[in-house]
Formats: structure tokens, sequence, C-alpha cells
């Protein structure tokens, strides 16, 4: 019997097909359900301000994340080509999810003000169902070191919109970027942060190497 290497992966087969677009679209609209119930929580307690509730990392990272794969599915069971672009995107959103697991769950775990299942759900359940959808299915094109960088306008501009409101109006996110820790413990933070998204963005864009247990040839290289 033959083994079958990387580079012969079984391609997916349209019944497989179809079942996987399937949970790619109720994880993500579920995930937003999720994010819309906990809003809801925060509006009976009078908490309605949608800056607040959208202005964690998580949050907002989550909701970008669930859309991306409710596209995903919806690419996959039209079986239309993968653009290059959403490509690039899926691999954005799933290293930000990395990072969003990795650093509530050893930094600052058990804190917030959702439910523990809400925080469970989109601190280990979705980072992992995003990373594992990464690895194992292959219907992505290895990602061009070239655009790493890609990685980081986003959670700068977020960090730069807290910090602007951690010293105007008092409110930060997390406990580590508030204004009083000091310029230094923000800086040190700040550069952690970053350096985690990049180390994150490196295993992704490594794993878009491994062509997946299943494979699908709908993905365009990118340029």
């Amino acid at each position: 019997m033959e083994t079958q290497t990387v580079e012969q992966r079984t391609p997916i087969a349209p019944q497989t097909t179809r079942v996987w677009a399937a949970v790619r679209i109720a994880v993500g609209v579920s995930v937003i359900a999720v994010l819309l119930y906990a809003y809801t929580l925060r509006i009976a307690v009078g908490d309605a301000n949608p800056f607040d509730y959208f202005g964690y990392f998580t949050n907002q990272t989550s909701s970008i994340a669930a859309l991306v794969l409710i596209g995903a599915g919806v690419l996959v069971a039209s079986g239309r080509p993968v653009p290059p672009w959403f490509v690039l995107l899926r691999g954005i959103v799933t290293a930000y999810l990395i990072v969003v697991g990795v650093i509530y769950n050893v930094l600052v775990p058990g804190t917030g003000s959702a439910p523990p299942w809400v925080s469970v759900l989109l601190h280990v359940v979705f980072p992992l169902l995003v990373a594992l959808d990464w690895l194992l299915v292959g219907d992505r094109h290895p990602l061009p070191w070239r655009h790493l960088w890609m990685l980081l306008p986003y959670p700068l501009i977020w960090l730069i919109v807290v910090l602007v409101r951690g010293v105007t109006d008092g409110w930060v996110p997390y406990g580590f970027l508030l204004p009083e820790r000091g310029v230094a413990s923000l800086m040190l933070h700040i550069l952690g942060l970053l350096a985690s998204v990049l180390l994150a963005g490196a295993l992704v864009w490594s794993a878009s190497r491994f062509r997946g247990v299943w494979m699908r040839e709908n993905a365009s290289p990118l340029g």
C-alpha cells in the first residue's frame, strides 16, 4: 500500500465539501449571535455603549473572523475560486484569534463581565476552530512572507484609538493599557502585543504551506 504524502492529500469530496461549508457558516453565524447576546446583557444592566463593548480586541476580531468564516463557507458551497485577497484576510484574522486565545488565557483569564461560557467560546473554542480550519482544510495557497507586515496596521490603529480613549474618557478594554501604568509599561505591553501578532502570523504563514488533510484546488496564488 502506498503511503500518502503531504503533497498527495485527498481532495475534498463534494458531499464533504457541502458539509464543511455548512459547518463554517453555522460556526460564523453562532459566534455573531453570541456576541449580540452578550451585548444585550450589557444593555440590560445599563451599559449599552457600543464603543465600549466593541472596543475589545476580542469582540472586534471575533466579529470579523465570523464574517470571514461565513464567506469562506459560501465560497466553498458555491464552488467558486477563492480570491487571493480573501485567503490573505483569512490568514490575518486567524493570527489575530490565536493572539486572542493565548493572551486571554495566559495574561487575563477570568476577567470581563460576560458569562463564563461566552468567554470560553470566544477565547478558547472559536480560536481553536478557526486555527484548525486553516491548518486542515487546504483551500488556501501559501501566503507570501513579504505580506506578513499586513498583520500590523489593524492592531496599531486599535491601540491608538484605545490609548486616545484612555487619556480622554478613561476607558480602556484591558488593565495593562491603563495610562496610569506609565509610559514604560505601556510601551512594553504594546511591543509585546505587536510581537505576539507577528509570531502568530509567522505560524499561520508557515501553516499555509501545509496542503492540509483535505485540499481543494480553488485558491489562486497571491502575487
